[in-house]
């Protein structure tokens, strides 16, 4: 398939813009380009069908079951873009005085209210783009905490080594350096091994919980009590609230700060249909070292504050505020009984999943998982030849998105499943037997599987090659 770029033809073209209403503004020579700006010159027909002929070879929700593990709900609500989409949320411009967007504060303070009540904080910043961003502006608010007390030998953040990649990066990024605590045999954080590591320079723990194998940890409460005592501050990587949203309570659990991802969570699109969000909560003593432009309502209205020992802004104005927008419609849609039940169907669907595929798969940590679960394909790949990359490939083919691979990587081969609760007790059975009968293709069929997928619109690609080849833009 042609780039769009390669669809142009000199002097071809449509008209998609109005005529201007107000009078032509010439800038100044020295700020103007001095080169042809590159754009594709096509007409209207030519763009319809190139992004027509993109749809068809993207798989997304629309196209079918879509278990991609870890940090991706699937599921976007129409009403949510119905409601972003009105003009008095859509045609706002952030250098507007606060009187004159008083319902969009509104919106502010309410999904405030909400994400507190669910994660137990009393605090909530919107400003973060996504989840990385709000992992790093959580790190930067633990480390004002320390400097306000004067305390500058806390340099430590404890980190499982089955953590999302980004909470080491965050923490490198906040100027922090970053101890790995191992996982035991039940995929949990190892408390003894926390215990040895903690100290007077531990400046605090990133964790996840349910963690990246989808376990939730028996010991959570021992180990932040572990940190606290030390004289640390507890994270939450909110990536995997959804399996337990409405029935415990980040907050609850001994966590100081927290991060959530709106599109995630609560349904909100993210990637190719982003923008992200990535707000993040607090308890009430770290509430003056969060960033700036914190809505509050006085006397009747909505005023921005300024807290006292804010770390600054971490983004341009006030975050992606139509996600929020989307987000809030979402949680007064369902309600706090709908938040409830979408996480028991999260749990409840991945564990229908895992039980009837651990009769013939190795499931890397059985027993009672929560919103998604990791098989191992490290005995099937020394018995058969096939690799979970192998199976991956073969998933396309049947019309089914891969799972995460090889991730987390303490586990061997690894395929993490996360069916999300939106789909039906028929989609999973079909997804189960299709997978079933890969695992006995796989058996006498070693060759098969590494030429797949053999029916997508792109075959198998050089991945390595990719990856030390980058080519990120066309070539005029």
């Amino acid at each position: 398939m042609n780039l769009i770029f390669e669809k142009s033809r000199t002097g071809r073209g449509c008209s998609i813009l109005p005529k201007s209403d107000v009078p032509m503004y010439s800038l100044d020579d020295k700020i103007t380009r001095k080169t042809e700006l590159h754009l594709p010159q096509v007409a209207e027909v030519d763009i319809s069908r190139h992004y027509t002929q993109l749809i068809k070879r993207t798989h997304g929700l629309n196209n079918g079951f879509y278990p991609l593990g870890s940090c991706t709900m699937k599921y976007n609500p129409k009403v949510n873009e119905e409601i972003a989409s009105l003009p008095a949320f859509k045609k706002i411009h952030p250098l507007q005085p606060a009187h004159s967007v008083q319902g969009c504060m509104e919106v502010i303070a309410n999904a405030e209210k909400y994400l507190c009540e669910i994660s137990g904080m009393d605090s909530m910043t919107f400003q973060p783009a996504a989840g990385a961003h709000g992992e790093l502006t959580g790190i930067l608010i633990i480390k004002a905490y320390h400097e306000a007390r004067g305390d500058f030998k806390r340099t430590k953040i404890i980190v499982p080594d089955a953590a999302h990649g980004t909470n080491p990066a965050s923490a490198t990024m906040g100027n922090f350096t970053t101890v790995s605590v191992p996982s035991n045999a039940e995929g949990c954080v190892d408390i003894e091994k926390l215990r040895e590591l903690v100290g007077d320079d531990t400046a605090g723990l990133m964790l996840t919980n349910p963690n990246t194998v989808g376990i939730f940890d028996k010991n959570i409460l021992e180990i932040t009590k572990i940190i606290h005592d030390a004289g640390g501050l507890n994270y939450y990587d909110g990536a995997n609230l959804n399996a337990v949203m409405g029935v415990v309570r980040p907050g609850d659990m001994g966590f100081d700060v927290v991060h959530m991802n709106l599109h995630k969570t609560f349904s909100t699109p993210h990637g190719g249909g982003g923008p992200g969000s990535g707000p993040v909560g607090c308890k009430k003593f770290l509430a003056s070292f969060m960033p700036v432009y914190h809505v509050v309502e006085r006397d009747g209205s909505y005023d921005f504050d300024m807290p006292a020992q804010t770390i600054g802004s971490v983004k341009a104005f006030y975050g992606n505020f139509l996600v929020v927008v989307k987000a809030l419609t979402y949680i007064l849609n369902i309600g706090a009984e709908g938040i409830l039940e979408a996480s028991q169907n999260a749990v409840l669907n991945a564990n229908y999943m895992r039980a009837l595929l651990s009769k013939t798969y190795d499931i890397a940590f059985d027993g009672i998982c929560m919103h998604e679960f990791v098989i191992s394909l490290e005995g099937l790949k020394k018995k058969t030849g096939v690799s979970a990359l192998d199976v991956a490939k073969m998933l396309l083919d049947r019309g089914i998105h891969p799972p995460t691979m090889y991730f987390p990587l303490i586990v061997h081969e690894a395929l993490m499943f996360e069916p999300t609760e939106t789909e039906s007790k028929e989609t999973l059975d079909e997804a189960v037997d299709l997978l079933l009968s890969i695992y006995e293709a796989a058996q006498n069929n070693e060759e098969q599987f590494h030429q797949a997928p053999l029916h997508t619109p792109v075959r198998r690609l050089d991945e390595v090659g990719a990856a030390r080849n980058l080519v990120l833009r066309y070539q005029f």
